[in-house]
């Protein structure tokens, strides 16, 4: 039976994605047991019912029945928990299960009640279809939609920003000084961006010329949310490093056409699902959530002329380490450090990918961490490349994606695996002791720690980074 389970979840999975792990993560015990055994011995007298109500030595029967039927329907349209119900309802199933007996030891055509029962389960079956599907939905809505409490939050900022223009600690000798470590970060949310920066900051190497001094952290967000962000980053300290806030419309080149966006791209998730073997006899199906670059990453030499070397950090991710130590790394011709997936390789998205050139085993790669440098991408015309092939993929599903993969193929500098551990977004099964020893925890997947539906195992190592005393996080309910 529980691998009947666990088959049902992995195909679930394939049509509704990470909506069905949550959902069997957080089912609830059955509550209400009497109004669901009231409810199967409904849906067992309604099929005996027909066949029984055909013979005539059996009108008392008949009678019984109708009234049991009768007399559950009015109980369950005025009852939906145990709670509900009225005090003599045991008594009455007791009847209707003594009458369900009878109807059972009747000789009758057992072909007629057997498709009575397929009719009622295939209506029932429609009707469970109905909800999941239904819930899926609101699952989606709720992980795309932002919360209540941050929309408050970014309007308070907003309108503070306007009101009290009393202080200005920007520092632009230091934005576009290269001997710095700069960060890079495209975010519309506040308090995500936050404790990006936050635990960066925390864990940067105290000593000489490697500690938060040394730091420019640059948050790329849109019109709508600039002011919100440069109020918020202006009031509040990281140690000693510096944080520029961009609006990125303004950056946003001629070649966005009708076909791309003209607005601020985050990180692109897509969900990767497929069948593979586990051994000659068994298949199995797997599902993989991959984050990749999008337009607005191919922007990033145009907005850092002066800069050869930037680490991009996705805004769903926690450092736990020091990063010092992947600025001085030798990628050679390469353009970009990345985790690299090679449970999911180009070979196996290849009927997305068309009749492009691509190497079927090259492993797919991942946003979050990435070390770019800008003066090879500059050479290479790694943007020019880009936009290319989003004009040739432009009507395929997940071109954007298809297209970086691409972009960057034999290109990539695979980062060792330590440095990232992905999957905090949407697997419920990682390990404490590869969560505490991995650099950089990576929230992919759609239950991102800022949700409600944010998986509450993970969330202590991405609240421990606001400050909950903050006046405009309490104001707002804001509550980390």
């Amino acid at each position: 039976m529980k691998g009947g389970i666990n088959e049902g979840l992995r195909l679930c999975e394939l049509q509704y994605g990470s909506y069905c792990i949550w959902h069997e993560e957080n089912r609830e015990d059955m509550k209400d047991s009497m109004v669901k055994k009231l409810k199967d011995q409904l849906f067992v007298a309604r099929a005996y019912y027909p066949s029984v109500a055909k013979i005539p030595a059996q009108n008392t029967l008949t009678r019984d029945l109708k009234q049991n039927i009768q007399e559950l329907e009015r109980v369950l349209s005025e009852s939906t928990t145990d709670a509900d119900l009225p005090p003599e309802i045991q008594k009455k199933s007791e009847r209707m299960e003594a009458t369900i007996a009878k109807s059972k030891s009747v000789t009758m055509d057992c072909h007629n009640v057997d498709k009575k029962l397929r009719q009622i389960f295939d209506l029932t079956e429609d009707e469970a279809n109905f909800h999941m599907k239904q819930s899926a939905f609101l699952y989606q809505l709720a992980v795309q939609t932002m919360p209540k409490s941050q929309h408050c939050l970014s309007m308070r900022l907003t309108v503070e920003y306007f009101r009290d223009d009393s202080f200005d600690q920007e520092l632009p000798v230091k934005y576009s000084d290269p001997t710095l470590q700069h960060y890079v970060i495209f975010s519309t949310n506040v308090i995500a961006s936050t404790v990006v920066i936050n635990s960066t900051v925390m864990h940067a190497r105290v000593c000489l010329f490697q500690d938060s001094m040394n730091q420019v952290f640059h948050v790329l967000t849109n019109g709508q949310n600039y002011y919100a962000m440069k109020h918020w980053f202006l009031g509040n300290t990281f140690k000693d490093a510096v944080v520029e806030v961009l609006n990125i419309d303004p950056f946003i080149p001629d070649y966005y056409d009708k076909t791309t966006p003209s607005h601020l791209n985050l990180p692109t998730e897509f969900r990767v699902s497929f069948h593979g073997i586990n051994n000659a006899s068994a298949m199995h199906s797997r599902t993989q959530y991959i984050s990749i670059f999008s337009h607005s990453h191919y922007l990033l030499p145009e907005i850092f002329k002066n800069l050869e070397k930037v680490v991009v950090l996705d805004d769903d991710i926690v450092v736990q380490q020091d990063l010092s130590t992947l600025w001085s790394l030798n990628m050679g011709q390469k353009v970009m450090g990345a985790i690299q997936i090679c449970s999911v390789r180009l070979g196996q998205v290849r009927s997305y990918l068309g009749e492009s050139s691509f190497h079927k085993n090259s492993c797919t790669w991942m946003s979050g961490l990435n070390v770019i440098d800008l003066a090879r991408w500059r050479k290479l015309g790694i943007s020019e490349t880009y936009w290319k092939l989003v004009k040739e993929q432009v009507s395929k599903e997940g071109s954007t994606a298809l297209a970086s993969l691409l972009t960057f193929q034999d290109l990539i500098y695979a980062l060792d695996n330590d440095w990232v551990l992905s999957g905090l977004g949407h697997d419920y099964g990682l390990s404490t002791q590869s969560i505490k020893k991995a650099a950089v925890l990576h929230y992919n997947g759609n239950m991102k720690p800022w949700l409600e539906l944010g998986i509450p195992k993970y969330k202590v190592y991405w609240r421990k980074f606001l400050n909950p005393e903050n006046q405009f996080l309490n104001e707002c309910n804001v509550n980390p």
